[in-house]
């Protein structure tokens, strides 16, 4: 084989190879950008059901217009709870805290920013953090 093959052989490994290492980044990029979103879904329907849980009458089981004392038995979440404030699911783990009359906070931990699979008691470096109102959610 020539020099001139062998050098283009060489130089065609060396593109290969930086094209794979920059789709794998690309690729980790994008499962963490699909984590996040799915996070972000799963709060907008806590707090949803939450402000159903607020609207609807002590009476028939709801808050009677407040969030004083709410927890994930008292709303509807596709995942598991500690029937208290905590809840997880393949996406994260979700803490409801500083439930008063008027609003509640509502921290997500995103399982793509944790070391092990979300659990009970589970954290996350960069936790997303909401505030429920009646009408509305601010992240």
């Amino acid at each position: 084989m020539g020099q001139q093959q062998l050098l283009l052989v060489i130089l065609v490994t060396i593109i290969v190879g930086i094209a794979t290492v920059v789709a794998i980044n690309t690729f980790g990029s994008a499962a963490d950008s699909a984590n996040l979103d799915a996070v972000r879904q799963d709060m907008g329907s806590i707090a949803a059901s939450a402000q159903g849980y607020y609207m609807k009458p002590a009476m028939l089981g709801g808050g009677g217009r407040d969030f004083t004392g709410i927890t994930f038995n008292d709303i509807a979440f596709g995942g598991t709870n500690n029937g208290a404030d905590q809840a997880w699911n393949e996406n994260g783990v979700y803490v409801i805290s500083a439930a008063g009359a008027t609003s509640f906070t509502l921290t997500a931990h995103p399982a793509s920013d944790m070391t092990n699979a979300p659990a009970e008691g589970e954290t996350a470096t960069t936790p997303i953090v909401a505030t429920v109102l009646p009408d509305a959610i601010s992240f």
